[in-house]
């Protein structure tokens, strides 16, 4: 397996100090999940575009979860499932929401639960959508306008996700106690 280097204002290109220092302005530190992607500083400008927009859109702090959580549990990610439960107690989003995301179980939130079975199904299925899954996310009152939120929120997690599977990412001090 190929050795990634976590890179830090230090050692890395001058196009990526810039998206580093942005890093760290936006998290406190440095994730290494970002200390990685500056090895490839279009990958980490790409990453950072598609997290901030993500997060500007119709979905409120525990759908995001919901969206985010789900394909980094099914993907497996290391790395992102605790850093997005680190995150999503940042953001003040019910710890059984976490829990249940983390542990494959039914949110008890109907509407949430739809929102998880969407997103899994369309990371499951590539995009590919059931007229019976459709029909149910829009009867739990999600628009068009989410669905397709959902393909951002998709896009941004097969970067993390991917780039964690190949670089073996270090969790963060600050994200290991969600380390289930």
């Amino acid at each position: 397996m190929a050795e990634f280097t976590l890179y830090t204002q230090e050692n890395a290109s001058a196009e990526a100090k810039p998206l580093l220092t942005d890093s760290v302005a936006a998290f406190g530190m440095l994730p290494n999940l970002h200390a990685v992607m500056a090895e490839a500083p279009t990958l980490l400008k790409g990453y950072q575009v598609l997290h901030e927009l993500f997060q500007k859109t119709s979905f409120n702090a525990q759908e995001l979860t919901v969206v985010w959580q789900s394909i980094n549990v099914e993907h497996e990610c290391h790395y992102c499932v605790p850093a997005h439960s680190g995150i999503a107690a940042a953001m003040k989003v019910d710890e059984n929401i976490v829990d249940a995301l983390v542990n494959k179980t039914p949110l008890a939130d109907p509407k949430l639960e739809t929102l998880r079975e969407t997103t899994l199904e369309m990371t499951r299925e590539r995009g590919v959508l059931s007229q019976s899954q459709q029909e149910k996310f829009f009867a739990a009152g999600y628009t068009k306008q989410q669905l397709l939120e959902i393909v951002l929120g998709l896009a941004q997690k097969v970067m993390s996700n991917y780039t964690n599977h190949l670089a073996d990412t270090p969790v963060d001090n600050a994200f290991r106690k969600f380390i289930k």
